[in-house]
């Protein structure tokens, strides 16, 4: 079976291929075909790949390729992970917003919507490109913003595209660790939009543990999360660890305005000297010193505002998004049924939304796809917020679809972290100047 990742010379991809390689006799995967617009980066992560498959007994092949169309046909799965306008349309996103006064964060806010702007036409013309070339094939979706892509997709693909994302399935992992409990005894009220989610029930043995953990002070600091927030007792729930931007937007603003360089600056830096030192000695050992630094340096300035520490992390632990996509394409490849937590239809999941609108909860995986399961109704305070994100990213969408400037002032708008028309307009403004990817709106 043929894997085509999309974006395949960006730095995750070698996550994806190392578990590939621990798995692929489970996923059947013997071809894997790497796609993207940057022949230079490709080479690259070629190189590293090669280093991992070296001692690798039948490693599936690479392929490297930039055309769509050639990349697509044939796939059974495939993995989507483009960033279009690149780390300079990252840079961009957080710089016009933090001259707005607001914050720019890569999925959050005016920074997420301005990425959303240029991820959803080029996401759907790869929707329509698989329905025509691969209509069997499963596609999971990587690409930020998550949900908000995975619903332009499923436009054309229905259920048969998958969003993930590692941020919930990693916080309940780390709960259930501390509780003591094995996931396949667990069942979790974990529900929301992507960045936008909240655990609030974590049922065992015939009763809901977390209330407990939340009154424990001492074991509920001993998790991420836990150090992040300080009112988990009040609001009755786990959040996400992208709900910080929400709760404390001015601490958040100063702390991004206090750091020597924005988020995306640092990445694009030391992704240029990656790639450099991937091309000029041991590529293996140059993409792990490079991805390490990244991994140390993720939402660093959240952790230092509220004195949360170093980010956990164990290599020795199957996790992130590779993982997830992993157990996805296993439970679809041999019809070995596994419940994750995902980006799927709603089909009335959360009775606050519509059926089509993508959310974030714990699904049941086979064959057959990804079906929602049942979950407890949100908590009150979190019902407003998600309808309100909702409603900006179907603003986004009709932008992106109608090319209509005045709708994506209207998404920013609407969106909780800019609430005002003449920020909108000015952000707008600001990012179709300096965003070539954005000359559509009109």
């Amino acid at each position: 079976m043929r894997l085509t990742i999309l974006g395949g010379g960006g730095f995750r991809v070698p996550l994806v291929y190392r578990a590939l390689l621990a798995d692929h006799r489970h996923t059947g995967i013997t071809e894997v075909v790497l796609q993207d617009v940057d022949r230079a980066r490709l080479d690259g992560i070629g190189r590293v790949l090669a280093a991992l498959a070296r001692d690798a007994p039948a490693a599936p092949a690479v392929v490297t390729t930039t055309d769509l169309d050639e990349a697509l046909t044939g796939a059974t799965f495939v993995f989507s992970a483009i960033r279009v306008g690149g780390l300079r349309g990252r840079v961009v996103d957080e710089h016009v917003a933090l001259a707005a006064g607001v914050l720019g964060q890569e999925t959050v806010g005016a920074g997420g919507i301005a990425y959303g702007l240029r991820s959803v036409p080029e996401a759907m013309r790869i929707a329509e490109r698989t329905a025509r070339l691969a209509p069997e094939a499963w596609l999971i979706n990587f690409t930020n913003p998550a949900g908000l892509v995975t619903e332009a997709m499923s436009r054309t693909l229905g259920d048969r595209v998958i969003g993930i994302c590692d941020s919930p399935t990693g916080m309940v992992d780390r709960v259930l660790r501390v509780l003591g409990v094995r996931p396949e005894d667990a069942r979790v009220d974990y529900a929301g939009l992507n960045h936008l989610g909240w655990l609030y029930g974590v049922h065992a043995g015939g009763r809901d543990l977390l209330p407990g953990l939340l009154a424990d002070d001492q074991r509920l600091r001993t998790i991420e999360e836990g150090r992040l927030f300080g009112n988990l007792r009040e609001l009755g729930a786990i959040p996400n660890e992208y709900l910080h931007y929400y709760y404390d937007p001015a601490g958040t603003l100063e702390a991004v305005r206090g750091a020597a360089q924005t988020r995306g600056a640092f990445l694009r830096a030391q992704q240029e000297r990656g790639y450099h030192e991937i091309a000029t000695r041991d590529p293996l050992q140059a993409w792990l010193d490079a991805w390490r630094e990244r991994e140390a340096t993720y939402m660093a300035e959240n952790r230092e505002l509220t004195g949360a520490g170093e980010r956990e992390h164990d290599e020795s632990r199957p996790a992130g998004y590779e993982g997830v996509a992993l157990a996805v394409m296993r439970a679809l490849a041999r019809d070995e049924p596994a419940t994750l937590i995902l980006d799927v239809r709603n089909r009335g999941t959360l009775d606050v939304l519509d059926d089509d609108a993508v959310v974030e909860v714990p699904c049941r995986v086979d064959a057959r796809g990804a079906v929602p399961l049942p979950v407890a109704p949100m908590p009150g305070h979190a019902v407003e917020l998600v309808r309100a994100v909702k409603a900006t990213d179907r603003l986004v969408l009709e932008a992106a679809t109608t090319g209509s400037r005045d709708a994506a002032v209207r998404a920013m708008a609407t969106h909780p972290l800019v609430a005002d028309r003449a920020v909108a307009e000015r952000l707008v403004d600001a990012y179709r100047a300096q965003l070539p990817e954005l000359s559509y709106l009109v």
